[in-house]
């Protein structure tokens, strides 16, 4: 069993609060991402679950056995880092078999584990080579090999792509993917990158200053966002959020007014009452779902637009420069400085309360 499981953990710098009453159950063989702005504590929490850090106060558990005071080396995990940190004097297979040989390891069972690790990963072309004669791509999969060969209970990787550019990010994702596919292990993984965590995820942890804001699967997070942090975070383009004003309703929806797109009113779907009348709302409506046969429509001005192949992007302004931005799956016949009416599905739109939170 390779669960791990964090009840209330905590951690503070000092006087200086950085992880604040975390729970959370990762089940065995689960990709799970810890996703969230630079600063949410997301690599702490990864390295007290390595053992890098001390955890102040709570609970961690791996495969059901308490590893607060477990030294790092004892707790099972194998951990990747963004820097590749590969010893630069070694071959690819001497660095791959390094920490079995310090551990006393046979010769013949050493090459056998190394040899298995550089088949998954496709690197036996390169067994001979040092590092400095690797790509950036064939430095982290030195690298994610290094950790197989150990047999961890626990895969942690901390921004392992981060370094690398766009194209490869991409060939990374997909590798990833794939060696959690055939190993079934457990993997605990950290981005800022909610694309990353949108591809990759069984389940994505979502952290803002230190606490959990949301834990879900991917596709759960996009659609049913908890509140106003969640849904601008996930997604992209974000989430569009317009101020408004609750008019009227009743069980199951309310009539939000749009004071600054000329008064529009858009009926929104609740699972219970509305509220109050006069209480003000966000209106959040994803970029996508614009569409030319919804029923509420917002009066915009085009101060941009961004043609992506597939899709047109268009970034536009209400008459009190409230921000829009528009995916389009055609060529819009619109230019910078045109009005025009963007319309979308009133089912579609989310509602959130003056706190952030989402209203259902």
């Amino acid at each position: 069993m390779s669960d791990v499981t964090l009840r209330d953990v905590r951690k503070s710098f000092g006087a200086v609060e950085v992880i604040k009453g975390v729970d959370l159950d990762i089940k065995s063989g689960e990709f799970v991402v810890f996703v969230g702005p630079s600063g949410c504590g997301k690599s702490t929490l990864l390295r007290m679950i390595a053992g890098l850090e001390t955890i102040t106060s709570g609970d961690l558990a791996i495969g059901g056995d308490r590893m607060n005071e477990v030294d790092p080396s004892q707790r099972g995990i194998a951990m990747v880092f963004q820097s590749y940190a590969l010893y630069p004097h070694m071959t690819v297979r001497e660095n791959m078999g390094f920490a079995l040989r310090f551990a006393g390891m046979p010769k013949e069972e050493i090459r056998k584990q190394v040899d298995e690790a550089a088949r998954i990963l496709e690197l036996e072309p390169l067994m001979d080579r040092k590092p400095k004669a690797l790509s950036g791509g064939q430095r982290q999969r030195v690298a994610i090999g290094r950790a197989i060969v150990r047999h961890p209970k626990v895969f942690l990787f901390d921004e392992p792509l981060s370094n690398l550019d766009a194209e490869l990010r991409v060939h990374m994702r997909i590798e990833i993917a794939k060696l959690h596919r055939d190993l079934g292990a457990t993997i605990v993984y950290v981005t800022h990158d909610q694309v990353e965590a949108m591809t990759l995820a069984d389940k994505i942890v979502v952290l803002r200053s230190g606490i959990v804001e949301q834990v879900g699967a991917p596709l759960e997070l996009y659609d049913n966002p908890a509140n106003l942090f969640v849904a601008g975070f996930i997604g992209s383009p974000k989430m569009n959020f317009l101020k408004g004003v609750v008019e009227g309703g009743g069980t199951g929806r309310a009539d939000v007014r749009l004071p600054d797109f000329g008064g529009a009113v858009v009926p929104v779907a609740l699972k219970g009452d509305a509220p109050a009348a006069g209480t003000p709302v966000t209106l959040g409506i994803r970029p996508s779902q614009f569409a030319e046969s919804g029923d509420a429509a917002l009066p915009v001005t085009v101060d941009m637009l961004e043609h992506l192949g597939a899709e047109t992007l268009i970034y536009a302004r209400s008459a009190a420069s409230d921000l829009v931005t528009i995916a389009s799956q055609s060529r819009p016949n619109v230019e910078i400085g045109d009005t025009l009416t963007a319309r979308f599905p009133s089912s579609a739109a989310l509602l959130f309360g003056a706190d952030g939170k989402r209203i259902y």
